[in-house]
């Protein structure tokens, strides 16, 4: 048997969301440095997995930070990114093959970036796929 790397899913799925958030959004794998000036951030990390199928399929979760000016943009932020992801299931995109995504949790997590600052809204969403290489 021929071993296949699965894909990069944090590349796969920036490389989407970038397609299909409004432009303004920073969407990148980290926080931008100066967090409050780039406003909003959607921030995608890989969270963990496994194989479902050796060297066929593997399932990979994602934390996703979403951050906004307000509650009411970073609520309306986090669902669209959700639904975005939701609806890359079954789609082939750059290097990779999605078969399922599932939405795991959505939490409510402000950020403080200092204790003399106001809190950053913040939602942390977590999301799964299935993917193979394409």
């Amino acid at each position: 048997m021929t071993a296949a790397a699965m894909p990069d899913v944090e590349l796969v799925a920036v490389t989407y969301l970038r397609s299909l958030l409004p432009q303004g959004v920073f969407v990148g794998t980290e926080w931008p440095a100066t967090i409050e000036e780039r406003l909003p951030v959607v921030a995608v990390s890989l969270g963990g997995g496994g194989s479902r199928q050796r060297s066929i399929t593997a399932d990979r979760v994602l934390d996703i930070d979403v951050l906004a000016a307000t509650k009411s943009q970073a609520r309306q932020l986090v669902a669209d990114v959700s639904a975005h992801l939701l609806a890359a299931a079954g789609t082939a995109q750059p290097g990779a093959r999605i078969y399922g995504v599932d939405e795991t949790s959505v939490v409510w997590l402000p950020f403080e970036a200092a204790p003399e600052t106001d809190p950053i809204p913040r939602y942390v969403l977590v999301m799964s796929m299935v993917i193979r290489p394409a």
